[in-house]
Parts: structure tokens; sequence; C-alpha cells
């Protein structure tokens, strides 16, 4: 049976930058509010992409290995497309930008619907979420390389629809304490 959306939380990396693995960070309160976000902004189901640390995930999200999470954010991104494989759509979020919250992630999900390519923008700069329908799941998985999940497959593309989310969030990863 197919779902409409499912959300890929990528929460694998080891956190060099940060200092601890990022999934841990504040407790796990980033990942609970990550989770909430993908939930209340359409998504059928969560999946939470770990590595480095192996942690409890929220109700309303299960957890999938990516057993080579070492290589970057490649392998956590093709890890959580696996897991989303019978989705319409798959919502790829990550851990690290917490004040992303669910109106960010339906307007993103919602604007998916003109090309099946959409991504959260703040004040132009691209960000996240990043929406794919699931035609585009095998050609971003294979384009997906080091530290890169969707971003080789997504560049110089005229489909992708860029969703101005900065009246609700600054979108601004967390890569230092």
């Amino acid at each position: 049976m197919s779902e409409c959306a499912v959300g890929v939380l990528l929460a694998a990396g080891a956190g060099t930058r940060y200092g601890s693995p990022k999934v841990l960070a504040h407790d796990g309160a980033w990942l609970r509010v990550a989770v909430q976000a993908l939930r209340d902004g359409g998504c059928d189901r969560v999946v939470v992409v770990l590595g480095a640390a192996e942690t409890s995930v929220p109700d309303g999200a299960t957890a999938v290995l990516a057993p080579d999470w070492q290589r970057g954010m490649s392998a956590s991104f093709r890890a959580g497309l696996a897991a989303a494989s019978n989705a319409e759509y798959a919502v790829v979020h990550v851990v690290d930008t917490p004040d992303v919250g669910p109106d960010v992630v339906r307007a993103v999900l919602d604007a998916a619907a003109e090309t099946g390519l959409s991504r959260a923008v703040f004040d132009g700069r691209p960000g996240h979420p990043v929406v794919l329908a699931g035609r585009h799941f095998d050609a971003a998985a294979a384009s997906a390389s080091g530290d890169f999940g969707a971003r080789n497959f997504l560049r110089g593309r005229d489909d992708v629809v860029a969703v101005e989310c900065s009246q609700w969030a600054t979108g601004i990863d967390h890569d230092y304490r």
C-alpha cells in the first residue's frame, strides 16, 4: 500500500564540528521538534535515519539505521529514501534546523504537487526540507555522494519549486555549539 508522504529525518552524523551527534542535542529536543514538524506538516509516517548514535525515537516515528553513515549525508539520504520507497513523496529534513516547524513542512509539501520537486528557501538561501516525488527517488539516490544528499540532483534543475519560508523560520543549521 502506498503512502502519500513520508518524512525522512537525516540524523545519522557524528556531529564532528558540533562536538557530539546532533540527534542527541539538548537531550533529544531537536529530534522531537523535527519529528513533530514532519508529522504536523502532513507526513503520514516519519523515519529517523540513525548511525553514529542510537537513540529511541519519538512516538509516531520509526528508526532506520544507515550502516555506512560514516560516508556522509549521502549514505543517510539513500537509507531514508529506501525506507520511504512506497511513498508518493519523501519530505527530507535534517535534525539540526530546530526552528523549522510544521508551517514550513506543509508549504514545501504542498508546493511539490506542481512538479514533484520542491525545497524550502530562507531569504533566498536553499535549505530543508526538500520534497521529492517517488519518481525521482532512484535518480536522487544515485546522484548522492559524500556529504551531499539531494544537492547534486537538484542543482541546475528548472523544475524545483523554491518555497520562501523565512516568514516562519530562519532555517539555519547548527554546526557549532
